[in-house]
């Protein structure tokens, strides 16, 4: 799983033109693989009423990526980029799902935005999945990549290892990456912090 999720990691960085080298992290631990790792499992008991219930509260995850195995059994949404409504991600038999993290948002500067997700539970049904998350070797900063930034580019996030920021996301949760951001500039290409976006228009969004 780990070489799995290094090289989809590799494989959005090198579509931004990042390489191994850019990074600059110590000893080039991330060339040979090191990386922090943690397994989640998660139970959803059968609702009766699942519209007064939520499996897991609206989130970004405070990882670099996260693949996620689903049960047969529905209940995954992700909100849409423009914060309007929640899109269900049905299950594949055999089939992972990639989340980009908070981790990745900051180190690509936000051009990979992190994604809002949450989980809903069934009526008739449990349901289980299990979800591994991939972070940097635990001494790394993260940081904007250089290559990334420059004059009509600022770096819009300032330095953060992973325990560092899993410390920000249990005290602040939705707005943590809003509180290492350096600047209010104008966003990117137009993106902007998945969070803020989701709180910006969390009147709007309709559950279902």
């Amino acid at each position: 799983m780990q070489k799995l999720a290094q090289t989809l990691m590799w494989l959005m960085l090198g579509s931004l033109g990042i390489t191994k080298e850019d990074l600059n992290w110590p000893n080039n631990k991330v060339a040979a693989g090191s990386s922090s790792a943690a397994i989640q499992l998660n139970h959803y008991p059968a609702c009766p009423d699942p519209d007064r219930a939520m499996g897991l509260a609206p989130h970004t995850d405070s990882t670099l990526l996260t693949i996620l195995h689903q049960s047969n059994t529905s209940g995954l949404q992700v909100l849409r980029d423009d914060g309007t409504r929640w899109v269900t991600v049905p299950p594949i038999r055999g089939g992972l799902v990639v989340h980009i993290g908070d981790l990745l948002h900051i180190l690509s500067n936000g051009l990979c935005p992190s994604v809002v997700h949450r989980a809903v539970v069934n009526r008739d049904r449990n349901r289980i999945s299990i979800a591994y998350l991939h972070g940097p070797p635990s001494n790394v900063r993260i940081s904007p990549v250089q290559k990334l930034v420059g004059p009509s580019q600022p770096p819009l996030y300032r330095a953060v290892t992973w325990n560092e920021y899993l410390g920000t996301k249990a005290k602040h949760f939705n707005k943590a990456l809003s509180s290492v951001r350096l600047c209010a500039a104008a966003p990117i290409n137009g993106l902007v912090d998945a969070k803020d976006q989701n709180n910006n228009n969390n009147n709007a969004v309709k559950v279902g």
